[in-house]
């Protein structure tokens, strides 16, 4: 009978606001209310614990990672093993795109790494320099593979200093150097090739093939820029022998002129300022250039400048009688032309006889060479001269103060324009009749607004916010899972359940189950009316007497109520 009073102690409705006895521990109470959940219910809880607690650790090693920046991008497979396996030996992170196959490393480290890596010679597709002929051939080297080192090494240093240039990648030179020969006959030109390779999108300009082509010209005794050529790695030939030189003259010829039209402009804006303000003048010159060459060599005559040269007198005279001379012919042979003989001989008597003279012939030849005055002049005439000018001047208007203060523009006056147009003229030269014109118009300028300073990126497009954000997002990702996915959860395993008593159930529950375990009761025992649901404190009095009387009973009725809740 003891042990049926223990029992019914045990298991009555009046121990029930009884608590039940706290665990010894957190853990006990946490494997007690696990085992209590189904199978499937332990299993789905492990799962979201391990997938919680996964998540949280990839979100927190994501958010510290740091960012990759690339360190190489195209880069032969030889080249990149060499320097992957450097960057292996000094511990440095790094990874390769998938996509690209570039290589890639911390952001924070990628100049440090490129200079240690250069001080390896890394990588090599600049080629070998200089620093080849440092390296110990060893004995027995022919002088031919000492003139091909030599030549490689040449080429490595013109492909390291052709590609420091801008908009050029990498490049490659190869020489053709002849072998010298002693006869002058026998010598061949040498020549050279450039490979370059551009970046994407970039070309360059005939001034910079150009520049090239002299650049490697220059380093190699006896090659002409002619026998340079430059392809690109399209197969696209740079150079244009033909052309270059015609070229070479049309830009110079552009360059010259653009010059001349720049002095020409301040000369005008010099000379207006001080007179309309350095700010209210605008001045535009378009000169026309004559690039002819012009030679012509001319031989002019003064015949009434003349100088004897030469002068040779020749004088005959012939006494005696008379004979045909000369050349022989008709005229030769003609009786001389009648004499005439004076009547009276002065200082003789008429009566004397008089003497007679033999007739004389007298001749008196001379030649005179004279030189005529010539002149023989070359002229060759310069090419850039000017042919024409064409000036445009702008004038603003002039600042006047209105009678409420106000400042208003006025226009100029027709002198003040004749004055502007009288200085410009003189400051470039007008010449009519080359074709010069001038035109100067006055008109009020548009006001420049100051331009405001373009503000500072915002904040959200700046490195150092995303990197904050990265690290803050992933603190409160991992924030969360611990503080509203696991500990809620922990908490409800960790947590001794309330104890339930009679009074907690609800009225008409209870009164329903009341009027069962009175059905159930009244098998073996007396029947016992139950009074209304009015009178709580009166049922628990007749159960408590049930449960004095049918102990075994009551208890039972009690496990049934307990494995219905669970």
């Amino acid at each position: 009978m003891a042990d049926a009073n223990t029992n019914t102690n045990r298991n009555s409705p009046a121990a029930a606001p009884e608590t039940l006895p706290a665990a010894s521990s957190s853990l006990a109470v946490l494997q007690a209310n696990i085992a209590r959940l189904s199978p499937l219910k332990q299993v789905g809880l492990l799962l979201m614990i391990a997938l919680s607690v996964a998540l949280g650790v990839g979100i927190f090693l994501w958010s510290q990672s740091p960012n990759y920046q690339i360190l190489y991008g195209a880069i032969s497979g030889e080249e990149k093993g060499e320097v992957v396996e450097a960057l292996q030996k000094a511990d440095i992170d790094y990874k390769l795109d998938n996509l690209t196959g570039a290589l890639m490393v911390p952001a924070s480290q990628v100049h440090e790494v490129r200079l240690q890596l250069a001080m390896e010679g890394l990588p090599r597709s600049a080629g070998t320099g200089f620093e080849l002929l440092q390296q110990n051939p060893g004995f027995g080297v022919s002088e031919f593979l000492e003139k091909a080192r030599y030549q490689r090494a040449l080429e490595g240093e013109l492909a390291r200093t052709i590609s420091t240039l801008n908009n050029v990648k990498s490049a490659r030179v190869h020489l053709a150097l002849p072998k010298r020969s002693v006869f002058i006959r026998d010598r061949k030109a040498p020549s050279a090739s450039v490979v370059l390779d551009l970046y994407a999108g970039r070309m360059l300009d005939p001034g910079q093939v150009a520049a090239i082509t002299h650049l490697v010209a220059s380093s190699i005794p006896d090659l002409e820029s002619a026998g340079v050529t430059v392809v690109n790695q399209r197969g696209d030939l740079l150079t244009q022998p033909e052309r270059s030189q015609t070229l070479e003259m049309t830009t110079s010829q552009f360059e010259y002129t653009r010059r001349i039209e720049e002095e020409y402009g301040h000369r005008i804006q010099r000379i207006l300022a001080p007179l309309v303000g350095a700010d209210k003048v605008r001045a535009q010159v378009v000169a026309e250039v004559d690039f002819t060459i012009t030679e012509q060599t001319q031989e002019r005559y003064e015949p009434e400048r003349r100088a004897l040269r030469s002068e040779q007198t020749a004088e005959e005279e012939r006494i005696g009688g008379l004979f045909p001379g000369g050349i022989p012919g008709a005229l030769s042979n003609q009786p001389p032309n009648e004499t005439q003989v004076p009547e009276t001989f002065n200082g003789a008597n008429e009566g004397e006889p008089q003497p007679s003279e033999p007739p004389a012939t007298r001749s008196l030849r001379a030649t005179r060479n004279y030189e005529l005055d010539r002149t023989i002049s070359h002229t060759r005439l310069a090419p850039g001269s000017i042919r024409r000018l064409s000036v445009a001047v702008l004038v603003d208007e002039k600042l006047a103060t209105g009678a409420e203060g106000n400042i208003n523009t006025l226009p100029r006056s027709p002198q003040e324009l004749e004055h502007i147009t009288a200085l410009v003229k003189e400051a470039v030269g007008f010449n009519q009749n080359r074709g010069d014109t001038i035109n100067v118009i006055n008109a009020p300028f548009v006001s420049n607004e100051e331009l405001e300073p373009l503000p500072p990126p915002p904040f959200w497009q700046q490195e150092w916010f995303w990197e904050t954000v990265k690290q803050g997002g992933g603190i409160l990702a991992v924030l969360f899972l611990l503080l509203g996915v696991l500990r809620p959860t922990f908490r409800r395993l960790t947590t001794v359940p309330e104890p339930v008593t009679v009074s907690s159930l609800p009225k008409d529950s209870h009164e329903e189950e009341l009027k069962e375990d009175q059905l159930t009761l009244s098998s073996n025992t007396p029947t016992l009316q139950l009074s209304g649901p009015d009178s709580l404190e009166a049922n628990l009095a007749m159960v408590r007497k049930m449960a004095a009387d049918d102990s075994e009973r009551v208890a039972q009725v009690v496990k049934n109520w307990v494995s219905r809740d669970g």
